[in-house]
């Protein structure tokens, strides 16, 4: 017998800003100014720009996907069932990994941002870890966002979703704020030429194009949370390609606006981007509401992730590869408290280690989701001879584009993983996290115990149809 499902109460609005928040996090709007000296305005934007665009390619073959399989868990599904169970299991694993890795950051995060206002955050040390102090107020304030988005998403699906729209109206308000006087108040002249005389144009764009994809991570949220969409399967999957367009098109335009405001060069290097520099223009009032975008980025991407990781939690649940507890519904608000309760633990546990070990997850976790991005896309071609007659009855075909993204995620690999790049990991604890984490994941791939297909089909993609035909 299949698991219970989870309840499908997430509209097309709801989704939207689950998917578009989950991607726009909250260090851009603060730490562009150290970019644009590197790569000039235009190399960040423009690369950006450019890195959308790469997204946007994977983003076709989720769509398609999600289109087919619109059950929790999203890649972990797409996986297991056109590429198997092994391949299954690593995508799970790899996703959580990434996801608490961002969890656990904005964890600790959270209470640094309210350093920029509250100062005494830094006071009461507790203890120090990887050269970085961790105090008892940033601990405190890491305990209450946790417990908080815990409580919604507990609630019910539908609790977080309402949050996630409020949240999302206000961050979209304040960032077309800030283009509308940056654009309106500012000049052409600030902006160009986007390049110092030192910088190659094509060279500083494409140097940006990896961090741009990075930027971008996030957006297969919408797949994971497709069972909690009541919405056509077609429409979610449409709705994954709008959410990568939305964001890249946010970004580009505050970033911009801080270009326009002053002139590019002379917000390259401060120290609080565009924050600052909407402050020296002379606009006090909007450089508080820049860095209310990055407490409302951080906000939403946490509840977004949250949300996303338990679903990946109870995929692998279903089909024995995590214990069976994890894929246990709430018979009273539908919802996976178990799955919830472990992804609380994870990120508490990862947050206490501070801002010093939290770099390690964070570059560790990029190279997971380049991974992911790869699989979904091999799921997508191979579904055409795998699966032929699911293949052809989606109404959202990707073609071969996809491709051209999950070249791009390859780049992202190779450069980090490769020692020497300006990508590289920090050798030697970054390469040590990657590996203690792939050995854990060994470990509990080890100890699970295999299901038969057909049953495992069933549980994973319940008892319709679908998993029927496949």
């Amino acid at each position: 017998m299949a698991s219970n499902s989870l309840q499908g109460k997430l509209g097309t609005f709801a989704l939207i800003a689950l998917g578009v928040s989950g991607v726009v996090g909250s260090s851009w709007i603060y730490t562009n100014g150290k970019f644009f000296e590197e790569y000039g305005a235009g190399g960040m934007i423009f690369g950006l720009a450019l890195g959308t665009i790469l997204a946007a390619c994977v983003a076709l073959s989720y769509a398609q996907l999600t289109s087919l399989f619109p059950r929790a868990g999203g890649e972990v599904v797409f996986s297991y069932t056109v590429l198997g169970r092994p391949l299954g299991f690593l995508t799970g694993w790899l996703l959580i990994g990434a996801y608490v890795s961002s969890l656990a950051f904005y964890f600790t995060s959270f209470g640094v941002l309210l350093e920029f206002y509250i100062p005494e955050m830094a006071n009461f040390p507790a203890y120090t870890l990887a050269g970085a102090t961790v105090t008892w107020p940033i601990i405190t304030a890491g305990l209450l966002l946790t417990a908080l988005f815990y409580v919604l998403n507990a609630r019910g699906a539908s609790f977080g979703g309402q949050l996630q729209v409020v949240l999302f109206i206000a961050l979209v308000g304040i960032g077309l704020s800030l283009a509308v006087v940056g654009f309106g108040a500012g000049s052409w002249e600030n902006f160009w030429p986007p390049f110092d005389e030192d910088q190659n144009p094509t060279l500083s764009t494409l140097r940006f194009v990896v961090p741009g994809m990075t930027y971008m991570a996030g957006f297969g949220l919408i797949a994971t949370l497709a069972e909690d969409a009541k919405l056509p399967a077609k429409k979610i999957g449409e709705l994954v390609v709008a959410t990568v367009l939305i964001a890249g098109l946010f970004y580009c335009l505050v970033l911009a606006s801080s270009a326009f405001i002053l002139p590019w060069e002379q917000v390259a290097g401060m120290e609080q981007g565009t924050i600052t520099a909407f402050t020296e223009a002379g606009f006090p009032f909007l450089g508080a509401l820049a860095f209310s975008i990055a407490i409302l980025g951080l906000l939403t991407s946490f509840l977004g992730l949250f949300m996303a990781t338990s679903r990946i939690v109870v995929a692998l649940a279903r089909v024995n590869l995590l214990p069976n507890r994890f894929a246990a519904i709430d018979p009273k608000y539908g919802t996976p408290k178990n799955a919830l309760q472990l992804v609380v633990a994870i990120t508490v546990i990862l947050g206490l280690l501070g801002r010093g070990a939290m770099t390690a997850f964070l570059d560790t976790g990029g190279i997971y989701l380049g991974i992911v991005w790869i699989m979904v896309v091999a799921c997508h071609l191979r579904l055409r001879t795998r699966h032929p007659s699911r293949y052809h009855s989606s109404k959202l075909r990707a073609g071969f584009v996809p491709i051209i993204g999950a070249a791009g995620a390859a780049m992202t690999i190779a450069l980090a993983v490769w020692p020497g790049t300006s990508m590289s990991l920090k050798w030697p604890l970054e390469y040590i996290v990657l590996l203690g984490w792939a050995g854990v994941g060994f470990a509990f791939y080890a100890a699970s115990k295999p299901m038969d297909r057909d049953e495992a089909l069933a549980e994973l993609l319940g008892e319709n149809k679908l998993a029927e035909e496949i």
